[in-house]
């Protein structure tokens, strides 16, 4: 089964708005090839399957009861340009996989499936658009309304994709996304946290003047001042463990190989599990720009993009994972997710835990992403052990 689920995963990825790669945004049209492979693989496994308006794909297997509580299992279905074929929807093939195993064996509740329909927020900008809606937020923006309706689902409706009363809690299987497990020699992990963030862009000025006749000392050089800065950022993320800092974006005016640069614009990405510690490195990132900006005859600003707080998996519930994880053989590494995933948001309305599997290489959002079937296999026993666990605690 487990090297079905790979093989499953490639062929979502052959549902592309581009062909030779796999790019898949929110509500475009490869989606419903998507939900249409999808469906083919539910129903054959005793599942109902519909779309709800946020244009979630759900899977319902059924309880021994009607009035049975539910527990969803689910990731997101769309990618980043050019992805891989397992980030996201792993998690969604893994939760059809689940149920294929259990070969008609029912629980005290329900199982739903979920394929979210947007969580990278690469279509307009906007993240977990899927996930937002299922907890009762959705985003409100005349766009993801028109995307909506041309998919041939009604906005007017989208507060009817939130989870009901009935919600028991959630599950998500993800690739790791990095190197930890696979230095580890691991197959799985158990995530703890998902790490808060913090985006800014920073804009350094100074003045643009010829590059020739200009002298070393006379010049207020707006990208010699980013550059220094940038080896801050660094710095400082080498030092504190389990921080990330990372200047993904510099860009600077006027862009002429004899012209000194009067402006530079940085973007700055801090990440850490504890929110004192990401918030106190932001704040020593800015004084160092003021620092660096007064000595060298510069200007800075800056502008806050996103100040996301760390999200801890419910407690209870990640030991129950932990024990499942254990019973199926195999060790329960405790770890924090540096990454977002819809867990983070489902976790505002319902217990929620994530199970990594091991990323060969550690790589992700790129083609060469893949998954080893023996750590599928090792996800789908631990995930039998966890729905056996939960079964014993509702019994």
């Amino acid at each position: 089964m487990e090297r079905e689920v790979i093989a499953r995963c490639r062929a979502l990825a052959e549902c592309t708005e581009e062909p030779g790669y796999t790019t898949r945004t929110f509500l475009s049209e490869p989606m419903h090839q998507v939900h249409a492979r999808l469906r083919s693989w539910m129903e054959p496994a005793g599942m109902s399957v519909s779309v709800d308006p946020a244009g979630n794909l759900r899977g319902l297997y059924s309880a021994l009861r009607p009035d049975a509580p539910r527990l969803f299992i689910g990731s997101h279905l769309d990618t980043v340009p050019r992805a891989g074929a397992f980030d996201g929807i792993l998690g969604v093939v893994l939760g059809v996989a689940l149920v294929e195993r259990l070969g008609g064996r029912r629980f005290p509740f329900h199982i739903e499936v979920i394929g979210f329909s947007e969580e990278e927020g690469v279509r307009f900008g906007i993240p977990f658009i899927g996930s937002r809606a299922f907890i009762g937020e959705p985003v409100q923006d005349a766009r993801v309304a028109d995307a909506i309706r041309a998919f041939g689902l009604d906005p007017s409706t989208v507060a009817d994709a939130q989870a009901g009363a009935d919600a028991l809690g959630y599950l998500e299987f993800h690739i790791e996304q990095g190197p930890v497990l696979e230095g580890l020699g691991l197959s799985l992990g158990v995530v703890e946290a998902v790490v808060g963030q913090s985006r800014l862009e920073i804009h350094f000025e100074g003045q643009a003047n010829h590059a020739g006749t200009t002298p070393m000392r006379a010049r207020r050089d707006a990208l010699a001042g980013a550059a220094e800065w940038i080896g801050m950022v660094e710095r400082e993320g080498r030092a504190i463990e389990g921080l990330v800092a990372t200047v993904g974006r510099l860009e600077s005016e006027p862009g002429a190989v004899n012209v000194i640069a009067g402006s530079a614009r940085a973007t700055l990405d801090v990440r850490h599990r504890e929110d004192s510690i990401r918030r106190g490195v932001v704040e020593r990132l800015l004084g160092s720009a003021e620092q660096i900006a007064g000595r060298r005859g510069l200007a800075v600003s800056s502008r806050l993009l996103l100040d996301q707080a760390a999200v801890p998996m419910d407690a209870s519930w990640m030991r129950m994972l932990e024990r499942a994880v254990r019973g199926s053989g195999h060790t329960a590494h405790r770890m924090t997710s540096g990454a977002g995933h819809d867990a983070m948001i489902v976790a505002r309305r319902m217990p929620a835990t994530m199970l990594f599997l091991r990323s060969p290489g550690g790589i992700s959002h790129h083609s060469a992403e893949t998954v080893a079937a023996k750590d599928a296999a090792a996800a789908l026993e631990a995930g039998e052990g966890f729905l056996e666990e939960l079964e014993a605690r509702r019994a």
